[in-house]
């Protein structure tokens, strides 16, 4: 099995931001990505401590979501760069990983 080596990223946001839309459109139109994957999460907490969840009684929802994509650590690099602009500082995490082929 071949193998390669590829660069993981992990971006923090929450719903009520309304980022997720405008950075899906940027990495799949501009950036090209192979792939992004989108997971919502159930409850979690941030900067300012405030603890977001689904809750049964809840009608707006403003849940974590958690937005993880892989490619060439080069274009991860660049990519990061023009991210700097919509992802808040301390939002973006990554690191390397390998990936079959």
């Amino acid at each position: 099995m071949n193998q390669s080596t590829v660069t993981m990223v992990r971006i923090y946001l929450t719903e009520g931001e309304q980022q997720l839309s405008t950075l899906l459109k940027r990495l799949r139109d501009w950036e090209k990505l192979r792939g992004v994957t989108v997971f919502r999460g159930i409850s979690g907490f941030g900067e300012h401590g405030v603890i977001h969840g689904a809750k049964f009684v809840d009608l707006s929802l403003n849940l974590p979501i958690v937005v993880e994509f892989f490619d060439d650590p080069e274009k991860i690099a660049s990519i990061c760069e023009h991210l700097g602009s919509i992802v808040k500082p301390g939002h973006m995490v990554q690191w390397t990983a390998t990936c079959n082929e």
